[in-house]
């Protein structure tokens, strides 16, 4: 690819990120958690990643990387943060931009045009490059991340992976010399998180250094250079690209990291193997639902009939844009679809589902309204209980975070708190969006037990995932959907589990690396 832009420009013999001796400390204790005494460096061509236990501190070296720490995260910084011979602290925004290109979590976020051009060329713009230049890079960047079918399209239209390869191609178009990426797989299906590898090869290929702060490691495992293990804001252990490799599943666990090895997720443990009980049913007939936009609509959603087993945890899967969010809307009372919801033979109306039913959704941001976490949660029960509060919040190690702010806390320690708030509403029906997002290996397990407790209890639990460890760690019942219709039901037995390893395994084409 030959978007070189300023990465020629203004070389020097040091690596393209020096991080030496930094302390970093948030000015007002909301935005994160802090850093100290980090050394640490990228250098062109190479792939670090940032991994370790939720609220580390991975997302603040992504922000001192990129100049957001200082610059819009306000705080203290010490030691010396450089990128391309620039001091990342001291200087503009404006010039480390030209710098770095950054992919975040949550790409809409990152978003400044409504189009797919607009967004390519924004970049470029804000650098002041000649038209005919920014249209060669647009052209050369849309070829490289096959974006040409959505040229025309509206950023609101496309799904999160296309999302993400638009951010993708957009830090790529103007040209930088470190690309940083946050948690970008997070909620990605499989496919987008082979097209996401593609990007980071490519950059890797191209010269660019590239730092990626990361939980799911297995897409990452044969490109990574170097890796920084942090706990409580410190470096506690750096690895080589073949240091990390050879880390077997026990060390990978009593660290709290994701496997290595995508099949290793697919070893089928105890709570997964319980049957669900036969008990109570949970059915959908003529359940439909479809966008308006103007005259035209499209239809996302068309479930003639579905009975699931009252009391499993259901695993719901699928590509993204499949219709999985649409789903558990309207499974919620939160859009206007057609059909009918049956729980244990009563019928559930939309009102009376909005009331029955707790929705953990995918951005944790959207649903955090009190002044604290405990808070948070009292504002889910029926009768505010403090004592079960903390207990709930102990169990997902936020008992410590209970008096702060929700927004202060990390992406992984939002989504405990949402979780925490779910469970404690002992609502009829929960359903999880994408619930792993932002969550290290130790913390996805502390929720799957939670979930699994709840099972007991006799809540329907339904779970919306592209992630195969949690599926394996607490789910007893897997539901797929394609184009807004349930393909496949089937217990997770040992031989559902062959469908589901079948399913990931070659739905991203991500082969096992020797």
């Amino acid at each position: 690819m030959d978007v070189e832009g300023n990465r020629s420009a203004g070389s020097t013999s040091e690596p393209t990120l020096v991080m030496e001796d930094v302390s970093f400390s948030y000015a007002n204790g909301r935005e994160g958690a802090g850093v100290r005494r980090v050394d640490l460096q990228a250098a062109s061509g190479e792939v670090v990643l940032l991994c370790g236990p939720s609220g580390c501190g991975k997302t603040t070296l992504t922000r001192l990387a990129n100049g957001l720490a200082p610059h819009y995260y306000e705080g203290r910084v010490e030691g010396r943060v450089r990128v391309g011979g620039l001091d990342a602290a001291d200087a503009p925004l404006h010039d480390t931009a030209r710098l770095v290109g950054s992919v975040f979590q949550n790409p809409k976020s990152q978003f400044f045009n409504v189009d797919v051009r607009g967004e390519l060329a924004f970049g470029c713009e804000n650098q002041g490059m000649e038209r005919a230049e920014i249209e060669r890079r647009i052209d050369t960047a849309s070829t490289a991340f096959e974006l040409e079918p959505l040229m025309g399209r509206s950023l609101f239209d496309l799904s999160g992976g296309q999302k993400q390869r638009i951010a993708c191609a957009s830090a790529t178009a103007a040209g930088p010399r470190l690309v940083v990426l946050d948690e970008p797989s997070s909620n990605l299906d499989f496919p987008s998180m082979a097209h996401l590898r593609a990007a980071v090869e490519r950059w890797k290929r191209e010269g660019c250094a590239v730092l990626v702060a990361e939980h799911r490691l297995h897409y990452l495992t044969d490109l990574v250079d170097r890796a920084y293990y942090l706990r409580d804001g410190a470096v506690e252990r750096q690895w080589s690209g073949t240091e990390l490799r050879s880390l077997d599943d026990r060390e990978l666990e009593e660290l709290g990291l994701r496997t290595l090895r995508l099949s290793a997720a697919f070893v089928q443990p105890p709570a997964a193997a319980e049957p669900a009980e036969p008990a109570g049913t949970f059915a959908l007939d003529g359940f439909s639902f479809s966008y308006r936009r103007g005259a035209r609509s499209r239809c996302a959603l068309d479930i003639p009939h579905a009975q699931l087993p009252r009391r499993a945890v259901v695993a719901v899967i699928g590509a993204n844009g499949a219709g999985k969010s649409t789903f558990a809307n309207a499974l919620c009372g939160l859009n206007r679809c057609k059909g009918t919801l049956t729980v244990d033979g009563r019928a559930r109306s939309r009102r009376t589902r909005a009331g029955s039913c707790f929705q953990v959704m995918q951005d944790a941001n959207h649903q955090l309204f009190a002044e604290s976490v405990l808070d948070e949660v009292l504002l889910s029960m029926a009768k505010p209980d403090e004592e079960a509060a903390h207990r709930l919040l102990a169990a997902l190690d936020l008992d410590e975070r209970a008096a702060d702010h929700p927004l202060s806390l990390s992406g992984g320690q939002k989504q405990r708190t949402c979780i925490a708030s779910a469970l404690a509403s002992e609502r009829e029906v929960i359903v999880y969006d994408e619930p792993t997002s932002g969550l290290d290996l130790h913390r996805m397990r502390q929720v799957a037990r939670l979930i699994h407790d709840v099972r007991r209890r006799g809540a329907a639990q339904l779970v919306i995932t592209h992630d195969p460890e949690f599926i394996m760690a607490c789910c007893s019942w897997v539901v797929r959907l394609e184009d807004g219709g349930i393909m496949e039901s089937y217990p997770l037995d040992a031989a559902g589990t062959r469908r589901l390893s079948g399913f990931f395994m070659h739905e991203g084409a991500l082969d096992e690396k020797p």
